[in-house]
């Protein structure tokens, strides 16, 4: 009997030693998997397969492919992001956290507001400031909040008077997420203009920026949004968002690339549902 056992050992070992390289070469090559589904949605999935949503608009949006309407439809979800209070970067967060017993990290006084009125359990609402860093998924993965140029208003339906109700959104913010290889990703979150994109271009140094570009009355326009790729950021990649969604965001990427003429970075004008890899 022990000689079978001994046997066995040997000729498994060298099979659990090329699985154990196999291993090893998989997560040297690891990537990060960048999916937009509409508006400012993106999921993230890690070179450890982390998986973690920003701004869930996903059930009412009118750009998100139908596949994706369903909260179950994202597979298991570790994390959720908020960059600010308004119902197209909120809508599906509490619900989406819920489902998946994440923890849900807003801007300070969003995520307050929305644990004091039931819109998630306190517990998965977690609070952070501008500069603020958080590793909530382990060592390998950090995500800091900046700041961006907008407003925050959280509306809320009382359910006991069947009205709606503004509440405190706290400040509008974006995220620099750091992955486990490196790569880094900045979500601007909605944003104007502000001579402070160069100052945390220099600190961050992000490898992608995934940067709202549809104008109207809410966010920079096309040319907007080229002046400070070329000028202030100049990151690798840009993928353009928050655009088209309605009749208030008429810029599209043709206007971005065109404005941005001849500078270095590459725009990945993807649709949504699409993914791809970094």
């Amino acid at each position: 009997m022990n000689l079978i056992k001994t046997l066995k050992t040997l000729l498994l070992a060298p099979l659990v030693a090329l699985a154990a390289l196999s291993g090893a070469a998989q997560a040297a090559d690891g990537k990060v998997q960048v999916q937009w589904l509409g508006q400012a949605a993106f999921k993230f999935t890690s070179v450890a397969g982390k998986v973690i949503v920003i701004d869930p608009w996903l059930i009412t949006n009118p750009k998100t492919p139908e596949a994706f309407k369903k909260l179950e439809s994202l597979g298991k979800v570790d994390l959720v992001l908020v960059t600010h209070g308004h119902f197209d970067h909120v809508a599906d967060a509490p619900a989406l956290a819920k489902l998946n017993n994440a923890p849900l990290w807003a801007p300070a006084g969003l995520a307050q507001s929305m644990g004091l009125l039931g819109m998630l359990p306190p517990a998965q609402a977690n609070r952070i400031n501008r500069s603020g860093t958080i590793k909530p998924l382990g060592p390998d993965i950090k995500i800091t909040l900046v700041h961006a140029e907008h407003s925050s208003e959280l509306v809320w339906k009382n359910p006991a008077t069947d009205k709606e109700e503004v509440h405190v959104g706290g400040e509008p913010g974006g995220f620099i997420i750091e992955f486990e290889n490196g790569f880094k990703i900045w979500h601007m979150g909605d944003t104007g203009v502000f001579g402070d994109m160069k100052l945390i271009a220099d600190m961050y140094k992000p490898d992608l920026v995934l940067m709202p570009i549809g104008g109207g009355q809410f966010v920079m326009n096309p040319a907007d949004a080229a002046m400070v790729t070329r000028e202030f950021i100049k990151p690798k990649t840009v993928i353009p968002m928050h655009y088209l969604t309605n009749p208030s965001l008429p810029g599209t990427p043709a206007e971005y690339i065109k404005a941005l003429g001849s500078s270095p970075t590459k725009v990945m004008a993807i649709n949504p549902g699409d993914s791809v890899e970094f």
